[in-house]
């Protein structure tokens, strides 16, 4: 346990920590959290909490969502805290998005689907499942944001998220399929701790899968993938004694988790294991483990003539089931095997009961695979939606820069001149002082070079609620919502001067002429645009590298317009 002491002397080292130790931190948290007392998750929750202040302190986008999603994940699986997890996966949202890591944004659908899970809400946690392979289904290739093999760690995460509501939903025909995919990206990155989660998920939804063939009277095949499932049961054994599991050293996996315990068992009911189920039923679990492990028991119980101790174990794990409808599936399995064993009895099952059970796991059984279909027509919609975003966005949006284009600053500048909060709204244009000597000196591609580094300055050097977008050629245009003359001015020569700072190499010397006007009351785009010109072109003829600014009071004698704005004020900056 981190006791308070140790906490509170860790509070100032934070800051002198690696990025790389913050990340593995973490996740030895996570894995830790669901092993623990109360007292011990909500102080384990507290100190993730620490740690994601310093990594926002930082700023890195990708150390930031890691450690969102670890804040987030250790409350998700401890029951009494999962509510607290929605706020956290709502900011996942809004970064992914803020900074195009997608793999993040897939993720943070797929955890708000075990959240739904775990309220009950099926139809919508298929539905954020949906939106989450969308995204995973439709990814390029790398995030160049991140290294290779964080990459390849993040999508086997995301699915492995996906795969356990679906495995949850009992749709495992394609909670297999995305298992297979997050095993070939962990392939080159897993450790062993990776490894050992693989194997127990793996181990898991095989026999969820088994009990529900054998409700349809499918038993060869539920015989089957018992059998699969004790073979990885048995394959865990020496990744789980390198992996972050809390662990007992020197005790076999199979005594410690029970899942695997469960796998021998179904694959061979035999009286030897119900010493160990017995110990292994005894500790707290979800309720999908918990019932396969009580069925496990049950059947070892059943197999060795203890017919009263096997209803006395399935009523037991029922009673404790309570209103906890995370499983569904798995709760019916329970419900099954208690039928099972009742109608074994004395005086058995009426047959009309035998037949109306027989029909109805028909008739869920053809649900199934409605869900299926569910689930892949969502997904492509999907899939789809997203593409039809990304063309409307692409046409809002300049190839070259990746900056808004003409018609969205049109669409901006629309918006913002009807909003109050907006005024007053500065604007800018914004022109390359000898930049047709780059073109004609280099190559245009050298030019093109030189546009990208100037937007992205530009960006970088104003709020995150400021809008820079291409104009057209080598002009752009800022907008600053909010922001009085004199602020725009000293923000605007800011960027002047980052500008006239980049390396020779990247800027091939050119800088900015800037013209600033205010929007005028009831002034259209066009108007406010052109008096931003004339305020450029003054720049220009002082020699550019500067800011000219022109006054935003309209005219007294607005019959008569003056032939030339007022003489503006300029900057200069060397």
């Amino acid at each position: 346990m981190l006791g308070e002491r140790e906490q509170t002397s860790r509070r100032p080292a934070l800051a002198d920590l690696s990025d790389a130790w913050l990340v593995g931190r973490s996740r030895e948290l996570v894995a830790t959290v669901q092993h623990t007392n109360p007292a011990e998750q909500r102080e384990i929750a507290s100190t993730l909490d620490e740690m994601l202040e310093e990594a926002q302190r930082r700023g890195e986008p990708v150390l930031v969502a890691q450690l969102l999603r670890a804040t987030a994940v250790a409350r998700l699986v401890v029951a009494p805290m999962a509510a607290e997890s929605e706020p956290l996966l709502d900011e996942i949202l809004a970064h992914s998005r803020r900074h195009g890591l997608s793999l993040y944004r897939a993720d943070a659908h797929a955890l708000r689907g075990r959240l739904l899970v775990l309220t009950g809400q099926e139809d919508a946690a298929l539905t954020e499942i949906a939106r989450a392979l969308a995204i995973l289904d439709d990814m390029a290739g790398q995030d160049m944001q991140m290294s290779r093999r964080e990459w390849a760690k993040m999508q086997a995460a995301a699915l492995i998220d996906c795969w356990l509501v679906l495995n949850q939903l009992g749709v495992y025909e394609a909670a297999e399929e995305v298992i297979a995919r997050a095993h070939r990206a962990n392939r080159e990155s897993a450790g062993p701790h990776d490894i050992t989660l693989q194997l127990i998920n793996r181990v898991k939804m095989l026999l969820g899968w088994g009990l529900r063939l054998e409700r349809v009277d499918r038993h060869s095949e539920a015989a089957a993938k018992f059998t699969t499932a004790a073979s990885m049961a048995i394959a865990v054994e020496a990744p789980f004694a390198e992996s972050l599991f809390p662990r007992k050293m020197g005790v076999p996996a199979v005594d410690q988790i029970g899942v695997l315990a469960a796998a021998l068992a179904l694959a061979a009911p035999d009286a030897a294991h119900i010493e160990r189920l017995e110990q292994l039923t005894a500790e707290p679990r979800f309720p999908h483990e918990q019932v396969i492990i009580a069925i496990a028991l049950a059947r070892c119980h059943d197999h060795a003539g203890q017919r009263a101790e096997a209803l006395k174990v399935l009523n037991a794990t029922r009673a404790s089931l309570g209103e906890d409808y995370s499983a569904t599936t798995m709760r019916l399995n329970l419900m099954r095997e208690l039928a099972r064993l009742d109608s074994d009895g004395e005086h058995g099952a009426a047959s009309s009961m035998v037949d109306y059970i027989t029909a109805l796991e028909a008739e869920l059984w053809s649900m199934r695979e409605s869900q299926i279909a569910t689930l892949n027509t969502r997904r492509e919609h999907e899939r789809l939606s997203a593409q039809h975003g990304a063309i409307s966005q692409q046409a809002l949006q300049d190839p070259l820069t990746g900056l808004p284009n003409r018609r969205a600053l049109d669409e901006h500048l629309r918006a913002l001149s009807a909003k109050t909060t907006a005024q007053p709204l500065a604007v800018a244009l914004i022109d390359l002082d000898r930049f047709k000597g780059v073109n004609d000196e280099h190559s245009h591609a050298e030019g093109d070079d030189v546009l990208r580094v100037v937007a992205s300055t530009l960006r970088d050097a104003l709020r995150g609620d400021d809008l820079v977008a291409r104009y057209g050629g080598d002009e752009f245009v800022a907008l600053l919502p909010g922001a009085p003359v004199s602020a725009a001015k000293q923000a605007l020569g800011r960027a002047v001067s980052a500008v006239a700072s980049l390396p020779i190499h990247l800027s091939h010397g050119v800088t900015l002429s800037v013209g600033l006007v205010s929007l005028r009351p009831q002034e259209r785009a066009d108007q406010v645009l052109s008096r931003a010109d004339a305020a450029m072109y003054q720049a220009k003829r002082r020699g550019g590298n500067q800011v000219a600014t022109t006054s935003s009071a309209p005219p007294e004698q607005p019959v008569a317009p003056p032939e030339t704005d007022p003489a503006p004020e300029a900057e200069e900056h060397p």
